[in-house]
């Protein structure tokens, strides 16, 4: 038990002492058992007061410390440093919030969240009373990593991770890489291509001996933990004996009797079962899709590449880290949902932007030329009474990019953007301007009244009260409805569910913290990049691919790791194996021992976390938590509740 307790109260500039009487809690804790100092301090992160604290801890001979100040997920790590400069274990510390907790929460009760504060301060010091001083778990890591998906995101943390000496595998459920980026011509946030990005980030990828890429491939299972993830990887085959496109495989596309719609190109087109998405498509090789190949043979005729023969395989990697970046898909409207599916010239932005990527002199859509495009704003996001009620951020900037690069290419285009509220973040805010200086023509209306797209005999009319000019119903003879649709999260990826990615309100995967933790996931070596945890355009997708890249290879670089060692603990002798952590725990941390007749459970401490799940559900109170013990707990509801 701690003898010798420092308290530092600290005022935050106003942020507590505003609403909490600093005076009278320091009069409150200074005499509580074990306190041998209390200070007030105006900022305790400050340089000033960090060097008072490392001063005061050996001058007072200090074996615990508690900080009362502002949020723990700020300056845990700041003050555990500090005790450790000092000499002292860093669990010998423990955090209290009397902002977040206090003086934010009562901030109409001044009184109230002083006693709050006072309770809290209290509590702290109780637990660090009977703290037991911890040492890190250390494990060994492997210096690979395995990122999923070869979208730009993927590929470009690829290329960070290998040129920081780290081997990397790219592990893409595709036979071609690029993600949707590779769909799309000339692109808002660079003067590039989006098979110039492409191809400049395959070259990269490929010819770096670091990094290996499988394509067709998908991860079937994963085991382990931290430093040590063992992955069964499952590569599908292409059927095409050699990677370099020749003239032999054009004939054999050529003779192929199957045709499909090419999805590539959103069904405007077909596709036969052996083919590339297109021209510029990476790897440069054709592959066949074999669940709609017949084997009918007749490419087999024409070129000698085709290999039937080829099966699946599996391969085992381990890696220390895993990084997911795999993408978004973008939403699909509802059959007639502002008459898509029922109304003819209904399409999509993304089905748009290959259309202008398919034409040449004039835009035509089945048949007939297009002049007056009306595009509908936010289909798929701010969804009053949808799933996606967040804003998808690009929208706005894609559409008015497109409808801008449209009036360069034809002439004759005119554009009417019905939104509700242009958000054309940043820089991007030149693309609008642009976009009126150009003569587009924006109107916008209120979230409860969307416009409407109507048909009438072979016309098509988009009617909305428009704000900008006093909710006057304003109607237009539309040639082509684009509606603008949002990104959502990409169904069907397994490596979620393996392992065991948290998903926020809006489906996309889940970061620790926004703005201090924004790459990393609550599973320990996972790290996740791009618009798979949430919509991005793609100079943030990059950003956050170098962010993911930076903080896997931190994992892995060094060879060893220091884990937490707040974890649970289980007693042996009072475990009679009946189960029911195993089945509580959602991280797969216990483990079944048998030692002569006694069975027992064990945990593996480099994979729990520390939840705490396990400890409720045990009939026989053998589990603790290390940090967190029963009497540390139960000293603190003590202080809690006491007057």
């Amino acid at each position: 038990m701690k003898k010798k307790i420092g308290v530092y109260i600290c005022h935050c500039g106003g942020n507590i002492s505003d609403y909490v009487d600093v005076e009278k809690v320091y009069a409150e804790v200074r005499n509580e058992k074990g306190v041998a100092l209390a200070k007030i301090t105006m900022f305790a992160c400050a340089d000033a007061n960090q060097k008072e604290m490392e001063a005061d801890i050996p001058e007072k001979d200090l074996d615990g410390v508690v900080v009362a100040s502002c949020s723990p997920q700020l300056h845990l790590t700041t003050f555990r440093a500090v005790v450790e400069r000092a000499g002292l274990n860093k669990y010998d510390y423990v955090h209290a919030n009397i902002r977040e907790q206090g003086s934010w929460a009562h901030s109409d009760n001044k009184s109230g969240a002083t006693e709050n504060a006072i309770h809290v301060v209290k509590a702290a010091i109780a637990k660090v009373r009977n703290a037991e001083s911890l040492e890190p778990i250390k494990i060994s890591s492997v210096k690979a990593v395995a990122v999923i998906g070869a979208g730009v995101s993927g590929m470009r943390s690829a290329i960070a991770l290998a040129k920081a000496g780290c081997k990397v595998y790219i592990i893409e459920r595709d036979h071609f890489v690029g993600g949707r980026v590779a769909q799309w011509e000339n692109l808002f946030s660079t003067n590039e291509t989006g098979e110039e990005i492409i191809k400049r980030l395959y070259n990269d990828t490929i010819n770096n001996d670091n990094i290996t890429l499988y394509t067709g491939a998908q991860v079937l299972s994963q085991s382990g933990n931290i430093g040590s993830y063992r992955l069964k990887v499952q590569i599908n085959p292409g059927f095409v004996r050699n990677s370099v496109y020749s003239y032999e495989m054009d004939e054999a596309i050529s003779v192929c009797p199957i045709k499909i719609p090419d999805l590539f190109n959103f069904g405007f087109t077909q596709r036969k079962a052996i083919y590339r998405n297109h021209s510029g498509q990476l790897p440069i090789m054709a592959v066949i899709d074999d669940e709609n190949c017949t084997r009918c043979g007749d490419c087999e005729k024409v070129c000698k590449d085709i290999d039937f023969s080829q099966q699946k395989k599996e391969i085992n990697i381990e890696v220390g880290s895993v990084l997911v970046a795999s993408g978004f898909d973008t939403y699909t409207p509802k059959n007639n949902e502002f008459g898509y599916c029922v109304i003819d010239n209904v399409i999509t932005l993304p089905q748009l932007k290959r259309l202008v990527a398919m034409s040449d002199r004039h835009l035509e859509y089945k048949g007939n030329r297009i002049k007056n495009i009306a595009y509908i704003y936010c289909v798929g996001s701010r969804q009053l009474d949808g799933e996606n009620k967040y804003c998808s951020r690009y929208c706005c900037t894609a559409a008015i990019h497109t409808a801008t690069e449209i009036r360069r290419k034809y002439k004759e285009i005119n554009n009417y953007h019905f939104t509700r509220g242009v958000r054309t973040y940043g820089k991007q805010e030149i693309y609008y301007s642009e976009a009126l200086k150009m003569g587009d023509v924006f109107m916008q209306s209120f979230d409860n009244e969307l416009p409407e797209v109507l048909q009438k005999g072979n016309k098509t009319f988009v009617k909305i009260k428009d704000i900008l000019t006093e909710q006057k119903e304003l109607k237009l003879q539309a040639d082509l409805v684009v509606l603008v649709t949002s990104m959502v999260p990409r169904d069907g990826i397994s490596v979620n569910d393996l392992f065991k990615l948290p998903k926020g309100r809006d489906g996309f995967l889940k970061e620790i913290h926004l703005k201090l933790r924004p790459v990393e996931t609550v599973i320990d070596g996972i790290t996740i990049a791009g618009c798979c945890q949430g919509p991005m355009n793609l100079t943030e997708s990059v950003n956050s691919a170098l962010s993911a890249a930076t903080k896997s290879y931190s994992y892995v670089s060094k060879g060893e790791l220091e884990l937490e060692p707040i974890i649970a603990k289980v007693d042996k002798e009072a475990c009679t194996w009946c189960d029911a952590c195993f089945k509580a725990c959602p991280f797969d941390a216990i483990i079944k021992v048998e030692e002569g007749f006694k069975v027992f459970a064990r945990v593996s401490d480099s994979i729990c976390k520390g939840c705490g799940m396990c400890l409720p559900v045990c009939p026989k109170d053998a589990i603790e938590l290390n940090s967190y013990t029963n009497r540390e707990i139960e000293e603190m509801i003590d202080m809690l509740a006491s007057d």
